[in-house]
């Protein structure tokens, strides 16, 4: 495995790689890999020659009041990790290579990045966006790995890539999920034995709107004050249940590739997770806790 830090490298690397008619596979990720980063990697190997997974704690998608400084870093463990998986270039730029002066210029989403996560966390997909759009201009991978967790993350990339005409496929893969349905998240690690009993409130009330819906209902606002209240009951805060579509927009009526959107306080922790109304959550990976 090649592990490369400065940027220049990075695209001579991938640029090197192509010229021998490799194709490149790109995970983004701010490390702390679990096996839901893990199967991303199995699957970008699965799509192209070469894979490419980057480590980079972006400050810009943090808040002034967000976990940034806390936010759980390991990399020794994540380099042993990649490299048990099959990466080909561990990509791990600091902070001064990324913005080596007070970044002005910021990718901006519109109107769909300022719901949800948006609403939540103003400027957040707008450090996202800008981070992605860097990253994708020094690996220049042909197909680019997403989980489906953050689900409304995953479109507004798959955006991005369309509208500025990036020649890189947005790959968007399910949820892994521990056995008990908690979706695999780096944040999980901030949880205490309770909490982490707690946090399956999100997959529960994700389980209960696909249930509500296999059974016969289909008014969004009924199945929205379920999953709240199911996230409530289980002793999570909720934030938000929302039903949506691919473009992100609420849905008049619930069917079949339906999406359900969830965010959640335990104790301090803010979680997500999501789930395609008719795939439900037991058809997602698992893995063992």
């Amino acid at each position: 495995m090649r592990e490369i830090t400065n940027l220049a490298e990075m695209r001579t690397w991938s640029r090197a790689e192509r010229s021998h008619r490799q194709t490149i596979g790109f995970v983004p990720t701010m490390g702390y890999l679990h096996e839901g980063h893990l199967r991303l990697v199995d699957r970008a190997r699965e799509l192209t020659g070469r894979a490419v997974l980057s480590i980079f704690v972006n400050p810009l998608q943090f808040g002034p009041h967000e976990d940034l400084a806390r936010y759980p870093r390991d990399l020794n463990r994540d380099r042993e990790l990649a490299q048990a998986r099959g990466v080909d270039c561990l990509f791990v730029p600091d902070g001064k290579a990324m913005y080596p002066r007070e970044p002005v210029t910021r990718v901006v989403a519109g109107p769909a990045a300022e719901t949800l996560e948006g609403a939540a966390r103003p400027g957040h997909f707008a450090g996202v966006l800008t981070v992605v759009a860097k990253l994708f201009h020094l690996v220049e991978p042909d197909v680019a790995v997403f989980g489906r967790k953050d689900f409304q993350q995953a479109m507004l990339v798959k955006r991005l890539a369309q509208d500025l005409d990036f020649p890189t496929t947005i790959e968007i893969t399910p949820t892994v999920r521990e056995l008990d349905g908690l979706a695999l998240s780096s944040r999980n690690t901030y949880l205490t034995p309770d909490e982490r009993r707690t946090a399956l409130a999100l997959s529960r009330a994700l389980r209960l709107l696909e249930q509500g819906w296999r059974g016969g209902e289909a008014d969004p606002a009924t199945l929205q004050r379920a999953g709240m209240d199911a996230m409530r009951a289980s002793g999570a805060l909720p934030e938000y249940c929302a039903l949506i579509d691919e473009n992100l927009q609420p849905v008049t009526r619930v069917t079949a590739r339906t999406v359900a959107a969830v965010a959640a306080r335990v104790g301090k922790t803010r979680l997500l997770d999501s789930v395609v109304l008719g795939e439900g959550i037991g058809a997602d990976p698992r893995v063992s806790p």
